[in-house]
């Protein structure tokens, strides 16, 4: 298998005072800040926008361009960046890779980073595999996100959005081949100053379908693992996380690597009860798993954790 990693198969993280935390308190209404069906609509217009998003490709520079679109108001005011450059030694040779940054300044010293990869598997490249679950709708949850933070301005920390490419292998899924977005950004910003001033690192990553259950995934950060159990529970959606999690090799580790405190919103789990993996990297990886309530619920969890961020 060429996708994410689980850093010890069959490895279960309990959290069990966790869990107890969210039946302490009942679930408190909110007023959507971003529409989940908002999200699912994006997500369809990005996937018609550009199908197939492997690097080198076309639709890779077509998924680029879409996400451009989305922020141009951000472009204007020069806080659009395209962090290009070149992962010279992959299994298929040199590749061009672009990590799309937008930013949407705050009035507290501190970033609050919001990332998830956009292209499709490498592999993948001759079936007909849109990732609508792997790369696509949080992708869009994104976007929709900074519209939301376009129109209210964080009032806290920064909030970046991070667009992260080379994050699936070129081949088989190694520590060299593999987050080559997130790897040469950690390093980056490493040397220029911007990863002291990162209060954390919130990843997106195959939230959108159906029957999604939010793991609790190993290689996060404990305090914001707790922050997801809470934010779940104020925004009352507690029913959404799963009893228990894996540590995932996705693109977090980079920046946890450096010191950054790092969270992975993920269900790595995606496929039947006799196959938990059935749809992931596969064909049926389609608009049809997806659904505007867990859109819904992922948005809700992710505007709570940066307003928890802010508070701690």
């Amino acid at each position: 298998m060429n996708g994410k990693k689980m850093s010890a198969p069959g490895y279960r993280v309990r959290v069990a005072s966790l869990l107890l935390a969210c039946a302490c308190a009942p679930a408190v209404a909110q007023v959507h800040a971003v529409s989940g069906q908002q999200v699912l609509k994006l997500t369809q217009a990005y996937i018609d926008a550009a199908p197939k998003r492997y690097v080198g490709s076309e639709g890779h520079a077509a998924a680029e361009r879409f996400i451009a679109d989305q922020f141009k108001p951000e472009a204007a005011k020069g806080n659009f960046a395209v962090d290009q450059f070149v992962a010279p030694n992959t299994p298929a040779g040199p590749f061009t890779m672009r990590n799309l940054i937008v930013k949407f300044p705050g009035k507290k010293d501190g970033i609050i980073v919001l990332a998830s990869h956009y292209e499709t598997n490498y592999p993948l490249r001759n079936i007909n595999f849109v990732g609508a679950n792997d790369g696509a709708c949080t992708s869009a949850l994104l976007i929709a996100l900074g519209h939301y933070y376009r129109e209210h301005p964080p009032q806290g920390y920064s909030v970046w959005l991070l667009f992260t490419d080379g994050e699936e292998a070129i081949a088989d899924w190694s520590a060299t081949d593999s987050l080559y977005g997130t790897r040469h950004l950690a390093a980056k910003w490493s040397g220029d100053g911007t990863l002291d001033r990162i209060k954390a690192f919130v990843l997106a990553d195959m939230i959108g379908w159906k029957e999604m259950k939010i793991d609790r995934e190993g290689n996060s950060t404990p305090w914001l693992e707790e922050l997801l159990v809470r934010a779940a529970r104020e925004t009352g959606h507690s029913e959404f996380l799963a009893p228990s999690g894996q540590p995932i090799e996705d693109d977090h580790l980079p920046f946890k690597a450096r010191g950054v405190p790092v969270l992975d919103v993920i269900d790595y789990e995606y496929g039947t009860k006799a196959d938990p993996e059935a749809f992931h990297h596969t064909e049926k990886d389609t608009m049809d798993k997806l659904s505007a309530q867990s859109l819904q619920v992922s948005a809700d969890i992710f505007v709570d954790l940066v307003k928890l961020i802010n508070q701690r």
